[in-house]
């Protein structure tokens, strides 16, 4: 039968051949190559071609893959510099403290993960001893992305570095009592060690690749050069599934990020099995990063490895490795020389032969125990090539044993990931393998002991020298006494007090236009990070297109179509944008890069990133958390926001639940400002509280989010009455009485209810303050509930404060109180939203929301569609004065009537 791929037309058919006998001269000598020495040299020779052509320039696609070798072979190994006999035992020490630790916790059932950093552990240790630098070097260090599941060891050499106590390990995963080190990466819970959260898996992968961008950004921008800094990014392979671990992989070489490495410790197992059972993982990660660019470095075998290779003169080894699916080098790992010497070497009568050449000794060594990963002068040179490439990321697939030394009963078995302990006999042949100095005395009641060579010993003070040369501790995160952020002029949010008169302004634009003014302080002006996800013109920023420049490392190497108008699209290489396209994945991560620059860089930037908010929280909720758990501070905006605001594009669009997912977020500040002087109030004391003089005690590790809208109503002035701002901060605060309204009531004991609304709703509210005085009788204030997740926040403090037998009454108590009549609380989000408050309530408590899903059509008809309108609210007032007995219960049905619900 015809190969179907010997048929298809290439991209060369379609190209005049200019000398059709040369070409068929070379396609004839490829056919005696084949036939003589056969297709396996045939495609040797081929591949070697390929790689001079390119190597001298010649532009041709790349091969996606090479055989399963390593990349450097070992006769171009660099000398790697230091003591690898010492940092063998500095290793040795590493790897039993990391077990010691998980094990003497598993008495407590709090769990740990031994296996991975087992695997893992040269490839931290060579990195810590000569390539890692710290917060001490130049520019601001390197940044470390740790794999959450090797934290142990982490932990292990922060105990040998002197940073941590045995006391410290033994909390490991014990926090409550305030010494316990967290389970994994967790910058908010160990500040001063951890950066990066890491164990959300895929997001470390993605925050890494947009890290280095953003240092590139701050470096191209004149804020602060940053080019020595260094990503290093520890993954594993079966994190690689994550899709955000390789949704970035395009911007990273686009961009040429010579600053990012990514280590994948393919050890061939993910939490429950091999990662890629029938196939392997390697060749396929391989494929994935050269298609995109990035170079990429294998270091798979170990040096016992040389031998065999040497042996293999007709390329059947090698053959051999391409086709072992990763699951069998998985048993191979687990089963004897008898059992190799058939299943791998007997498939093949040149390897056949080769084996009789080996000892069954030197055929466990090569499969059980020798890998690239495991061996300190493959890691060295594999991360030299890395940190030497110039023009693209490199990845590095170091191939390793999940569970390396810790013994026959946890080496590549599937469920290592789950096995959270070593007896006492395992603990004594790990430590003779090992070759450490603990006596069997040391095991007392079957506790496993921690070991430290001593304060003094060769071993710390070779790695606090290897430390001291490199810049300091690693991992370690900053906290810099950096001077406030001098606050903007005043007018830049007091203009906004005055309100638009008759002109229509959505609160998006009124946004906008507070971050254009802001953008322009010669103080901070420079400071601030616009991101967008392509959506700018949506939102009305393409005014700040030619004003901030759009930032490209490569500047704008084209004439836009649009030049010559005024608001034309400009990109430089020292643009303030980032418009990141459709990815708000992505804009998340550079939100996250530049609102922890404070620490990582010890430079304050204030990013806003705007969005349509329903692609928020509902789409990266995971990276909002991983947001608070790394301190970051910023503006989120969730434009377009609302159920029922978005006219005609229907469920996916219609946001109606953002403040609920938001309320879930300790870390994050969560408004829906119905008015533009709102929004400046709000702005200004985020601005204060994150950048500039916060009140003692307040946190600043927090973040904002505001919902604002694209419906362009008249905005007011702000009221003069006293509290107002209080309340905008807080919460709530009443914006008007029916008297002030000026709504005419006919009864001078006519019933009265308090209605709440916040956002876009408190104009249907408004609508209905009228029409319930001048159609019904009723009396209505009007209150701005600016955050009900802060009013809620609020009461709960108050709760937990009467709980330790203090006295404090919760803000929305205080606010509501003496209000006369019942509360009506209306949201253009789902009745949740509000309701959060209800319980500390006095009055009697109604609510209408957005409930359900979108739907397509015009503002009018979504909110009588989900009963928010103005005659909606009307007939939900009156009903809840009826079950009062403050108006008659035939005037709910008549409002029903008349208004046609």
């Amino acid at each position: 039968m015809t190969d179907p791929q010997a048929i298809q037309p290439s991209a060369l058919d379609q190209l005049p051949d200019r000398d059709p006998e040369e070409t068929a001269e070379w396609q004839a000598s490829l056919d005696a190559v084949a036939k003589a020495a056969g297709p396996h040299r045939a495609a040797y020779l081929m591949r070697r071609t390929l790689e001079r052509a390119e190597g001298n320039g010649i532009a041709l696609p790349k091969l996606l893959e090479t055989d399963y070798v390593n990349t450097i072979p070992t006769a171009a190994e660099p000398s790697a510099p230091g003591d690898e006999e010492m940092e063998r035992r500095i290793t040795a020490w590493n790897r039993w403290n990391a077990a010691a630790m998980v094990t003497r916790g598993s008495k407590h059932g709090v769990g740990g993960h031994i296996a991975t950093f087992a695997s893992a552990a040269w490839l931290y240790e060579t990195g810590f001893n000569h390539f890692f630098k710290g917060k001490e070097a130049d520019g601001s260090g390197d940044q470390l992305y740790i794999q959450g599941h090797a934290s142990p060891g982490i932990y292990a050499r922060a105990f040998l570095d002197g940073r941590l106590t045995e006391q410290h390990l033994d909390n490991f995963r014990q926090e409550a009592g305030g010494d316990g080190l967290p389970s994994y990466p967790h910058p908010r819970r160990l500040p001063w060690l951890w950066e990066f959260p890491t164990v959300s898996m895929g997001l470390g992968p993605l925050s890494a690749i947009y890290q280095a961008r953003f240092n590139r950004y701050l470096t191209n921008r004149g804020i602060k050069d940053v080019s020595a800094s260094h990503v290093w990014a520890f993954l594993g392979d079966g994190e690689m599934d994550e899709p955000e671990s390789t949704a970035a992989l395009a911007l990273a070489s686009r961009e040429g990020l010579d600053n990012l490495t990514f280590v994948i410790n393919c050890n061939l197992q993910r939490l429950d099995g091999p990662v890629r059972a029938n196939f392997k993982i390697v060749q396929e990660l391989e494929a994935q990063f050269r298609g995109a660019g990035w170079n990429v470095v294998k270091s798979l075998w170990g040096s016992a490895w040389d031998e065999l290779f040497q042996l293999d003169t007709t390329g059947a080894l090698v053959r051999r490795l391409r086709e072992v699916p990763d699951a069998q080098v998985q048993t191979y790992q687990t089963r004897g020389a008898a059992y190799i010497r058939e299943d791998f070497f007997g498939k093949d009568p040149a390897l056949a032969e080769m084996a009789k050449l080996l000892s069954d000794d030197k055929i466990l060594e090569c499969f059980h125990l020798s890998r690239g990963g495991h061996e300190a002068r493959k890691v060295f040179a594999a991360y030299k090539a890395a940190v030497e490439f110039k023009g693209a990321p490199t990845v590095i697939l170091a191939q390793t044993v999940k569970g390396h030394t810790l013994g026959e009963g946890f080496a590549s078995k599937n469920a290592n990931h789950q096995m959270k302990k070593l007896s006492v006999d395992e603990f004594k042949a790990m430590r003779d393998l090992l070759e450490l100095p603990i006596s069997d005395s040391l095991f007392v009641d079957g506790v496993v002991p921690y070991g430290h060579p001593g304060a003094d010993s060769p071993e710390v003070r070779y790695l606090q020298e290897r430390r001291a040369a490199l810049g300091g501790p690693a991992p370690a995160r900053r906290t810099h006494a950096l001077a406030p952020l001098p606050a903007p002029a005043d007018k830049t949010f007091t203009s906004f007090d005055k309100g638009s008169g008759t002109q229509n302004v959505a609160t998006t634009m009124a946004f906008v236009r507070l971050v254009k003014d802001l953008v322009r302080d010669k103080e901070t002006g420079r400071r601030w990070v616009p991101i967008v996800p392509d959506e700018a013109r949506t939102f009305g920023m393409e005014s700040l297109f030619p004003s901030l420049g759009i930032y490209s490392p490569k500047g704008q190497t084209y004439e836009p179509v649009d030049r010559d108008q005024l608001m034309y699209y400009k990109e430089a290489k020292n643009g303030q944008i980032l418009n990141e396209g459709i990815t708000e994945a992505g804009s998340m991560a550079d939100f996250i890069a530049a609102s922890t620059a404070y620490s990582t860089h010890g430079e304050a930037m204030i990013p806003f990133y705007i969005f349509y908010s329903m692609f928020g929280w509902q789409r990266t909720a995971d990276q909002m958390w991983q947001l608070g758990d790394q301190l970051g501070r910023g503006f989120l905006v969730g434009a377009t926001a609302g159920r029922t605001t978005l006219t005609g594009e229907g469920l996916q669009h219609a946001d109606g639940h953002s403040p609920v997912i938001a309320a879930t977020n300790p870390a994050a500040l969560s408004y829906d400002p119905a008015f533009a002087y709102e929004i400046a109030a709000i702005v200004k004391d985020g601005l204060r509280r994150m950048y500039g003089e916060a009140t003692p005690g307040e946190d600043q590790n927090v973040f904002y989010y505001l919902t604002v809208y694209n419906e362009p109503m008249p905005q007011p002035a702000k009221p003069s009455a006293p509290g107002v701002d209080e309340g905008i901060l807080k919460g709530l605060y009443r914006f008007n009485t029916a008297e002030s309204a000026g709504v005419e009531v006919a009864a001078a004991n006519a019933p009265r209810i308090q209605l709440l609304g916040s956002g876009t709703a408190i104009h249907w509210v408004l609508k209905a303050q009228r029409m319930l005085a001048e159609e019904w009788g009723v009396a209505s204030d009007v209150w701005s509930a600016t955050s009900w997740t802060e009013l809620r926040r609020d009461a709960l403090e108050a709760d937990a404060a009467l709980l330790r037998g203090e006295e404090r009454q919760p803000y929305v108590r205080r606010a509501l109180q003496g209000a006369e009549g019942p509360v009506l609380a209306v949201s253009d989000y789902m009745r949740q939203v509000p309701d959060q408050i209800a319980q500390w309530v006095e009055q009697d408590w109604s609510s209408l929301g957005a409930d359900g899903f979108g739907l397509s059509d015009t503002r009018e008809a979504a909110r009588r569609h989900f009963g928010v309108d103005a005659e909606s609210i009307v007939v939900a007032a009156l009903a809840q004065l009826a079950r009062r007995g403050e108006v008659k219960a035939t005037a709910v049905k008549e409002a029903r009537e008349r208004y046609g619900l």
